[in-house]
């Protein structure tokens, strides 16, 4: 109350009554507003009977005391009948269909009643007809104070709370419902419908008009209307996605609503309203999982996943735990990521009822003797290393610490998986790794040529990568870095107007890893289909407009946010691949591809390795470059790493990031 005062005019005091009736109201117990609903019924009822005889008979002042049975009756009959069929269990604000039809009834069974009590008892000179005009009085009276009521509260709310008209794409049975409940409550109120369907043009639904979709600039000039709300269900991805391109130039605010699935699971609420995010422009078509194989790795096994705090890792151990393995077991040197996932598994075993013990291990894939302790320990069948360095910029001034963790980690894991008699170690591998310019993406291909040398050798484990591009919302996604520039006003930075990426959503790319590591033979290099490059350019523009900003540029010099050209930084490339050669073949997934590149064996990258960590631990730059650009087919590093000659005092200063995998 104090907040509607604040926004009101100094004596504006209808409004400041009016808020002190609903506050008043408000305190009310829920038993004392349905004893006032009952007694303004009990006068409401003999009201009606006495209208329907005046009017009956022509009379302002009818003589109807010889008709009291049937004024009893009307009372005792209809009062019962409505609490019996739930009228008082109404909440009069949200009154829908259900407590209109109680009415109906009550008024039925009452009109019925008084009929009969006429023609037993019998009360002389009652006109037969006014049982029926009574059931049309008894509607009006108790329906329409029910509904003045209602209507009340919704002038009340525009009236103290500030409401945004809204546009509703979308007149199907989710749009009405969602325009029902926005009427009732909420922060918006809808103006008008927009929808495909030409059979719905120029009707009227729910009190609401329906425009095509060419008249869509000329409402949102005639209408206050700056958002519009697309009712359109995921499942019809296609569609959503031409409704989100249409709306784009438009300068308008553009808001998702939940699929009825996750309403009728009770995950989301009809109001829950969201913004539009890339993976809705993108509009990649997700294949449903292959059971068998998104089981096959990890169900009724003891798993553990390196990295387990951060973006992939996570995703995989939620989905790993709902496939119930044996034992599940979470690695990071992050303190803060470990007890977050911790606790995330620990609540989502106790909400679906999951028996899956969970060991949490704080430390880093760099040290050997702590992971073969826990793999051995712990009696570790699958192994997923999701834990590495991924932020190129950071790795390529942090050099030293890049190839340590991700290469030699990577090593030290696979020997220690070995050790212990691990079944399965599966590699989550990037696109960066391909014809690299950046160490990584050498680091990267490193650890995948590790591990397919180690396979020459390997009796027992099998090992295997999954490599793939960016995935949205990581913490290195370049998404959550565009929102908080535009949420900021801008400048919007992208690093060159020709950059693409590859994307994915991380729970896809974790389903899919999932069901890769289930085909393993050995050795193997999984690649997933990223669908079609994005160009981030395109991608800025989009998430802008869609946010309901102008973009500002020569064109339009009074734009609301610009787009800053950057440059590429120390590693970018223009452009990502997924493959170096063209030796690929499919799978039983057809989202999920097998390719062949050649490796160095054991014997000569054993050697070579050694002598890369001994560069690494004598900081010579320039010798780790040779070594990396020599060994690594297609590297073409950009850093001049002999210039990074102060990594130690950048790394004491920068705490290294956390041990972690998109």
């Amino acid at each position: 109350m104090q907040e509607s005062r604040q926004h009101n005019k100094p004596g504006s005091v209808a409004v400041t009554r009016s808020g002190f009736i609903e506050e008043f109201l408000n305190q009310l117990p829920r038993r004392k507003k349905q004893a006032i609903a009952l007694l303004a019924d009990c006068i409401a009822l003999p009201v009606a009977l006495w209208t329907a005889i005046a009017l009956r008979l022509g009379e302002w002042t009818p003589e109807v005391s010889q008709f009291w049975p049937a004024f009893v009756v009307s009372a005792l009959v209809c009062i019962p009948v409505f609490g019996g069929l739930g009228l008082y269990r109404h909440v009069v604000r949200h009154m829908g269909n259900h407590a209109m039809w109680a009415v109906v009834q009550g008024a039925t069974i009452t009109a019925i009643a008084i009929a009969t009590v006429a023609y037993m008892v019998p009360l002389r000179g009652f006109p037969r007809s006014v049982p029926i005009i009574f059931w049309l009085l008894t509607l009006v009276y108790v329906s329409g104070s029910r509904y003045a009521i209602r209507s009340y509260f919704q002038w009340l709310q525009d009236r103290l709370h500030i409401r945004y008209s809204v546009i509703i794409y979308g007149a199907g049975s989710k749009g009405v419902e969602l325009a029902k409940l926005l009427m009732q409550q909420g922060e918006y109120v809808p103006v008008a419908f927009v929808d495909d369907a030409k059979t719905l043009h120029k009707r009227m639904i729910h009190g609401l008009y329906v425009y095509a979709p060419r008249d869509m600039e000329k409402l949102l000039r005639d209408t206050d209307a700056r958002q519009v709300l697309v009712a359109v269900d995921a499942s019809a991805a296609d569609d959503r996605r031409r409704i989100l391109e249409f709306l784009e130039p438009m300068g308008v605010r553009v808001r998702l609503i939940p699929d009825f699935a996750e309403l009728v699971s009770g995950q989301e609420m009809l109001t829950n309203i969201r913004d539009v995010e890339i993976e809705d422009l993108i509009g990649r078509h997700q294949v449903a999982p292959l059971p068998h194989l998104l089981a096959g790795s990890v169900k009724g096994r003891n798993v553990m996943v390196t990295g387990a705090g951060g973006s992939i890792g996570s995703e995989l151990c939620r989905q790993i735990i709902r496939q119930q393995p044996g034992l599940i077991v979470l690695l990071d040197q992050s303190e803060f990521g470990l007890f977050q996932i911790q606790r995330e598994l620990l609540a989502l075993c106790s909400a679906e009822s999951l028996e899956v013990p969970v060991v949490s291990v704080l430390g880093s894939v760099t040290n050997s003797t702590l992971m073969l302790r826990t793999l051995t320990s712990n009696k570790v069948q699958t192994l997923y290393h999701a834990a590495a360095y991924k932020h190129v910029d950071l790795v390529e001034h942090n050099v030293i610490q890049g190839l340590k963790n991700n290469t030699f980690g990577t090593l030290h894991a696979a020997e220690a998986a070995m050790d212990a008699g691990v079944t399965d170690f599966i590699l989550i591998s990037t696109d960066k790794a391909v014809r690299t310019s950046s160490v990584m993406g050498a680091s990267k291909r490193l650890a995948e040529m590790t591990l397919q040398a180690l396979q020459d050798v390997s009796e027992n484990t099998r090992f295997s990568m999954v490599r793939f591009g960016n995935v949205l919302g990581s913490s290195g996604s370049v998404v959550p870095l565009f929102l908080d520039q535009i949420s900021h006003g801008g400048p919007v930075t992208v690093t060159h107007p020709d950059v693409t990426r590859f994307f994915m959503t991380i729970p896809e790319a974790a389903q899919l890893v999932l069901q890769a590591a289930s085909m393993a033979k050995g050795g193997d290099l999984f690649l997933l289909d990223m669908g079609e490059p994005v160009k981030i350019l395109d991608m800025a523009r989009q998430m802008i407009r869609l946010k309901g900003y102008t973009l500002r540029d020569r064109e339009n010099p009074d734009g609301d946010i610009e787009i800053e050209i950057s440059g590429l930084k120390a590693g970018e490339k223009l452009h990502e691949e997924l493959l170096l050669g063209d030796s690929v073949t499919g799978t039983e997934h057809r989202k999920i591809m097998r390719a062949e590149e050649d490796y160095v064996d054991w014997g000569e990258l054993r050697g070579a390795l050694n002598t890369l960590e001994q560069a690494c631990d004598a900081y010579d730059y320039d010798a780790i470059k040779t070594f990396i650009e020599g060994l690594v087919e297609g590297a073409d590093l950009a850093a001049q790493l002999g210039g990074l000659r102060h990594e130690a005092q950048i790394v004491a200063l920068n705490p290294a990031p956390r041990d972690t995998q998109r």
